[in-house]
């Protein structure tokens, strides 16, 4: 999902932002815009106010939006989704290998033990 993000508000419009940073992209490439005015000719509108006609109404969490975000692109691209939801699943179902991190961690823990049976050896020897 991209978004663009065009509101009169400077506060809605910097807001949205920071909510929606790793989906924004320019309103060309964009599957949604969203804006503070209402726009009836642009199906990728996304409408945010305080009327009872908007898409999302303020006040608003991050999880609000991002649910409302999410139902609109299903509207707007039902097809699309079935490939979306498949390919995070793949990505979901992949096994990470951790050998690598369990190995760097061993290595750690053995080091930080030798400097601590070191330091108490070193307050006993005096």
């Amino acid at each position: 999902m991209k978004v663009a993000v065009e509101c009169q508000s400077p506060l809605l419009q910097k807001s949205l932002e920071i909510f929606l940073s790793r989906y924004l992209t320019s309103s060309k490439k964009s599957d949604i815009i969203i804006r503070d005015e209402e726009c009836l000719e642009d199906a990728r509108c996304f409408y945010v106010s305080s009327s009872a006609n908007a898409d999302l109404m303020k006040p608003f969490s991050k999880s609000q939006l991002i649910l409302a975000l999410e139902k609109k692109y299903n509207e707007l691209y039902p097809r699309t989704n079935n490939t979306l939801n498949a390919a995070v699943q793949k990505e979901e179902n992949t096994t990470m290998d951790f050998s690598i991190l369990e190995k760097r961690i061993e290595a750690l823990t053995q080091e930080y033990q030798a400097n601590i049976l070191r330091a108490v050896k070193a307050f006993y020897e005096k």
